[in-house]
């Protein structure tokens, strides 16, 4: 019989029942619990996927119910506020957890959280779905086998519409953990950045961002992003350009194409694994964290790990350093 992940879920607002969905379409998962300090919620998440509901960490893992692994959705300031104390508390019980983007909005807690899992030996990982879907995994294919050639440039756009007015750094904080991400999956650490940002039309926040960035390895690129722009279509486009090629990726998943420096003869992939929109990311994502688990990868083997999720809010604090100085900022 084959083994099945057991699986916690603690936070039942929207990320944490489409973390829920592809769970329940899994033949390799179950999830046995599910936590929520809101009680309603909770209740009518066990409900609808036959798991135990309880209203505090605490109070699920002293229960005795094996869990395997747990999804950490939370959600708090900024979409990272939240996330110190629950990850803390699945972290010290010694469960295995994939928290959400962004890890924190602190990055002192965002490194405790980190040591933590390292100290215990736990896996511990992210969901910075951006980079699993098949389409970046093609590419990070020919980035791998040179046929890009000698990495260059990387650019970056990513904007949605989100009013959301809960903080001055909202954008920066809830969004671009995805975009950064993503950069660094293609080009290695980010070393340098130089920020400019402009409020929108009647905003109070940071809305709209342009980010100039150094990698470690001599890279140079940019990230373009907004709270104020977007619409259906067009809301993320990645470009990674060689000495020999270079590629555009659309929509994370969406298209793909290839284009040789010395030949007009492009090639373009539509939908690759036939992942058809953003909201797959997660099945891919959520997938390999379950495959992980099931083979038993070291804590240092797991991709889109907590420390990656830590290095993109590194970089993040560091371009919101940037505007506030006015200077270059070496990441910390």
């Amino acid at each position: 019989m084959t083994k099945k992940l057991r699986v916690a879920i603690v936070g039942m607002g929207n990320i944490g029942n489409r973390h829920a969905q592809v769970y329940t379409k899994r033949d390799d998962c179950e999830i046995v619990a599910v936590c929520d300090i809101i009680k309603e919620k909770a209740d009518k998440a066990a409900a609808a996927y036959g798991a135990k509901a309880f209203y505090s960490i605490q109070e699920m893992v002293n229960s005795g119910i094996e869990i395997d692994a747990a999804s950490m959705t939370t959600a708090g300031v900024e979409n990272g506020g939240d996330h110190y104390q629950a990850t803390m508390e699945l972290l010290e019980a010694g469960i295995p957890t994939l928290g959400e983007k962004p890890i924190s909005n602190n990055t002192e807690e965002a490194e405790e959280m980190v040591a933590t899992a390292r100290k215990k030996g736990l896996r511990y990982a992210i969901d910075l779905n951006h980079r699993f879907t098949p389409a970046a995994l093609k590419a990070k294919g020919w980035v791998q086998e040179g046929r890009l050639g000698e990495l260059n440039m990387i650019m970056m756009r990513m904007w949605i519409n989100n009013p959301n007015e809960s903080s001055p750094w909202f954008h920066m904080r809830a969004l671009h953990p995805h975009s950064f991400d993503v950069m660094q999956y293609f080009g290695g650490e980010i070393e340098k950045v130089q920020t400019f940002l402009k409020k929108g039309e009647g905003r109070k926040i940071w809305s709209n961002a342009q980010v100039n960035v150094m990698f470690k390895n001599g890279i140079i690129g940019h990230l373009v992003g907004s709270y104020d722009a977007g619409g259906s279509y067009g809301l993320e486009q990645l470009e990674v350009v060689g000495s020999k090629g270079r590629f555009v990726l659309q929509e994370a998943c969406q298209h793909l194409t290839y284009y040789p420096r010395f030949s007009m003869e492009t090639e373009t992939f539509d939908f690759v694994g036939g992942m058809m929109h953003f909201n797959e990311t997660f099945d891919a994502r959520i997938g390999r964290w379950v495959e992980q688990n099931l083979a038993g990868a070291a804590p240092e083997e797991i991709d889109g790990s907590g420390y990656d999720g830590l290095k993109v809010q590194r970089v993040i604090e560091a371009a919101i350093e940037s505007w506030e100085t006015g200077k270059i900022v070496t990441v910390k």
